[in-house]
């Protein structure tokens, strides 16, 4: 029997890791879904897979399964 149409769009995750800990999120996410799910609060900069994400790109820049997300917040220090 298929899922209600309201339900199936969300029925297919997938699991990504964000700061090396695993977070499921729908299919088609971006790394601005998943900043936000995550709670992450500026300023930080991103990176995916080891390759730097400008803040422009955060909500075009679609995730797929097995993806790392490194969320890095400055740090001062004297």
């Amino acid at each position: 029997m298929p899922l209600a149409p309201s339900i199936e769009p969300y029925s297919n995750t997938m699991d990504i890791h964000i700061n090396q800990k695993p977070l499921s999120l729908p299919e088609g996410a971006t790394v601005a879904d998943a900043l936000a799910a995550f709670g992450a609060r500026p300023p930080f900069a991103v990176a995916l897979n080891g390759d730097f994400v400008a803040r422009a790109q955060h909500a075009a820049r679609a995730l797929h399964t097995g993806d790392r997300l490194d969320v890095v917040q400055p740090v001062a220090g004297g």
